[in-house]
């Protein structure tokens, strides 16, 4: 703003405003400011006057600088509002990260990431790292690390796409499109680490391999239900070997054994440990195989040279049925699975399973 200048005229004051000029405002936060502002200024004849001089009143000149210092005044409320509108942004905006369910907000507890993914930091990690590569950024909604663990949230806990979508705050689609990405992907970089085992290595630490099915669910005739089958096979040391593709629930037993390429597999003297509904002996037996189904020798205090081997192998059962329970704990597997994701469900069971060996194995040391 320019300086003033006095001059005396007939009979009255004026004052003289040199190059008087007013700057805007810059107001954060505020899209306009309108100011109107007018003054009176006198005709001038003289050249000085011409070129910009203008001479106001006392009353004129007190009425502007009053003004102004309003404007100056609510220039600096307007400074401290826009700054605790900002400050309240800031925080709500950090009250709704630490709503949105993130891998950041529950790498640094152990319990939580065990509860929703079943696996510690280091796998998870390990995993992101091994996976990275191969999945294609299409969904900016959110990072890789958090749409893994939502996959991962999906498996362990069978969670819906709306309840996904509420945690994270995507869409149901977007969960739905995240969630078939990564279950193919998954499936082909997990699956060699399900390896049928060198039977070597296993005769020199254990006696038997163990054969034992899973069925995803039961065929309930008052639910009128449909279930699918999935034949695994379990080594001595606690970890998945072979798992069949999925057979509708009223296939048998015995034909998934035959059909799903687990015989071949087998060497002569293999001993297989089965449940009493496989009736597999001749099939066994003609690959060389040793059918070994475990009897019940609870309460008896002596035992025969055979039933002594029998408790051998129920001890060995209850490996077989602990690996199980892990694998159950993927709850994603016990859910009602709707049927536009039917065609993902070998690749879910792959998955599952190649998470169930990355786990500390059951078998004591």
């Amino acid at each position: 703003m320019g300086g003033c200048s006095v001059g005396v005229g007939e009979g009255h004051e004026s004052y003289k405003h040199s190059k008087f000029c007013l700057s805007p405002l810059n107001l954060p936060g505020l899209s306009t400011v309108a100011l109107n502002i007018k003054l009176k200024l006198m005709q001038s004849n003289t050249p000085e006057e011409a070129e910009g001089d203008c001479p106001m009143s006392r009353k004129e000149h007190d009425d502007l600088c009053f003004t102004h210092h309003q404007l100056q005044e609510e220039y600096i409320n307007l400074q401290q509002d826009c700054f605790k509108l900002r400050s309240e942004n800031e925080e709500l905006r950090n009250e709704l990260q630490k709503s949105k369910f993130s891998y950041s907000n529950v790498k640094s507890s152990i319990q939580l990431l065990l509860f929703f993914t079943g696996l510690t930091s280091v796998i998870f990690e390990w995993l992101l790292k091994k996976l990275a590569g191969s999945i294609e950024i299409g969904h900016q909604a959110l990072p890789l690390e958090d749409q893994l663990l939502m996959v991962l949230m999906k498996l362990r806990m069978g969670l819906s796409n709306t309840d996904l979508a509420y945690r994270f705050h995507v869409t149901t689609s977007t969960v739905s499109n995240i969630y078939r990405s990564w279950i193919s992907v998954m499936s082909v970089v997990f699956k060699p680490l399900i390896k049928w085992p060198n039977k070597g290595a296993i005769l020199k630490k254990y006696a038997q391999n163990i054969q034992t099915s899973l069925q995803k669910n039961t065929w309930s005739n008052y639910k009128h239900s449909n279930t699918l089958k999935y034949l695994i096979a379990i080594t001595p040391a606690g970890a998945i070997s072979f798992l069949s593709p999925g057979w509708g629930g009223w296939v048998s037993d015995k034909q998934i054994t035959k059909e799903s390429g687990f015989l071949e597999l087998l060497e002569p003297m293999d001993e297989v440990l089965a449940d009493r509904r496989f009736l597999i002996r001749d099939e066994l037996a003609a690959c060389g195989a040793i059918l070994r189904i475990p009897h019940f020798t609870k309460g008896k205090k002596q035992l025969s040279a055979l039933e002594v081997d029998t408790s051998r192998l129920s001890r060995v059962r209850i490996h077989v049925e602990r690996v199980i329970g892990r694998w159950k704990n993927f709850k994603i597997l016990q859910t009602v699975i709707p049927v536009s994701q039917v065609d993902m469900l070998d690749d879910v069971v792959i998955v599952c399973g190649a998470l169930t060996n990355l786990c500390k194995s059951v078998v004591p040391k």
